[in-house]
């Protein structure tokens, strides 16, 4: 294993790894991982396991900006950088998405085309569903989308991958394109 990108979950995995083949690359014969954390306050023994202390592999990362704080200080702790800003954490291979993977891939996709693949994964009804719960009938419909996303156990796990899937590349969100290229 050359290098390891370090994520907060599953979903972020799956999308990742779409990515990657969408772009034409092959992480297993390029040495690179995608290793689900199991949420980001497993950061820092993560850290010493694949960093300067542990296997001293290249480490990236990807986090939501709910937990960037979490990924600042493991990185700190890990004696990866003092003082760490999103730009020095983006020096370091790791960047955050805003406000969280299904944020980044609906605003990359447009709402219209996230329908389609709720409707393509057999969930338009249950959408439909949602959108009429009162708390939810009065919110964008991209608020509405990404909530639906979590409301359902898998869901994000099967839908990061399609939504992937239907982007066009030149659209990919930031954050994922850019701790591909940093691998």
């Amino acid at each position: 294993m050359k290098s390891v990108v370090l994520v907060e979950g599953v979903s972020d995995q799956l999308a990742l790894e779409t990515l990657a083949r969408r772009c034409g690359r092959d992480l297993d014969a390029e040495s690179v991982s995608i290793v689900p954390m199991g949420g980001s306050k497993n950061i820092g023994s993560f850290l010493k396991h694949f960093g300067p202390e542990g296997l001293a592999v290249r480490v990236a990362g990807l986090c939501d900006a709910g937990e960037e704080r979490d990924f600042m200080r493991a990185l700190e702790r890990a004696g990866l950088g003092s003082g760490l800003t999103r730009a020095g954490m983006e020096r370091l291979g790791f960047y955050v998405c805003v406000d969280d993977l299904e944020d980044e891939l609906i605003r990359s996709l447009g709402a219209v085309a996230v329908r389609r693949v709720v409707e393509a994964q057999g969930e338009l009804e249950a959408f439909r569903t949602f959108q009429k719960q009162p708390q939810w009938r009065d919110r964008d419909i991209e608020e509405q989308l990404r909530r639906f996303f979590g409301t359902h156990s898998g869901r994000k796990q099967r839908s990061a991958p399609a939504l992937v899937a239907a982007l066009d590349l030149a659209r990919a969100p930031r954050p994922l394109a850019r701790v591909l290229a940093s691998v």
